[in-house]
């Protein structure tokens, strides 16, 4: 899953917001610099990754377009989730989404000075072109997908990638639709899991 879902899955802990969404930017040790809530959400976003990565919906979605992008149909299916998310959010929350959105800015903005170096830099270019809330626009999307294909150190080919989620859409929305509650049951039993624990304040 991509920076809306993961946010989205950490229910209303500004900690469990944190770590999620720096979690692929801390590597090894590194994790020791941060509190414990904050390590909780770092391993909460592993243990995401973890089931989806594995859930068959999931597979079924890369398998659609993993002859043409093979080791990035991944992160490409990840983007297209939240495209699904973003575009049905009132499926999934009563909370209006430009509103849920700024408020994990706020979180995020707050908690600059603590921030790894490469979540300070991409931080004020995704409130600036508002990413969270543009993910469910087509050309937000294929402007994104463009900045990644820039990015990556091989030829992804992502700059493609909209055109496919266009041809295949009822097929990506359905596993989505199919997948997404079973990844909200999972993270919510999580976090359940730690607060009954007394992890979390």
């Amino acid at each position: 899953m991509n920076f809306l879902a993961h946010i989205y899955l950490s229910g209303k802990n500004e900690n469990l917001i944190l770590g999620n969404f720096i979690a692929d930017m801390v590597k090894g040790r590194q994790i020791e610099k941060f509190g414990p809530e904050i390590r909780m959400g770092i391993k909460l976003h592993r243990k995401i990754d973890e089931f989806t990565d594995s859930h068959h919906y999931f597979l079924r979605s890369k398998k659609r377009i993993s002859d043409k992008y093979r080791h990035y149909s991944g992160v490409i299916v990840d983007m297209f989730y939240d495209h699904f998310l973003a575009r049905n959010w009132e499926d999934y929350s009563q909370e209006p989404l430009e509103s849920f959105v700024q408020s994990a800015y706020n979180v995020l903005l707050k908690n600059y000075i603590i921030l790894p170096q490469r979540a300070k830099f991409m931080l004020p270019i995704m409130i600036g072109s508002n990413w969270l809330v543009n993910y469910a626009d087509f050309q937000s999307l294929q402007r994104h997908m463009e900045g990644m294909a820039r990015r990556t150190p091989y030829e992804s080919r992502m700059e493609y990638a909209v055109e496919d989620l266009k041809i295949h859409y009822s097929g990506f929305r359905q596993d989505f639709t199919e997948f997404f509650p079973e990844l909200i049951d999972f993270a919510r039993t999580y976090v359940e899991k730690i607060n009954r624990q007394g992890l979390l304040k």
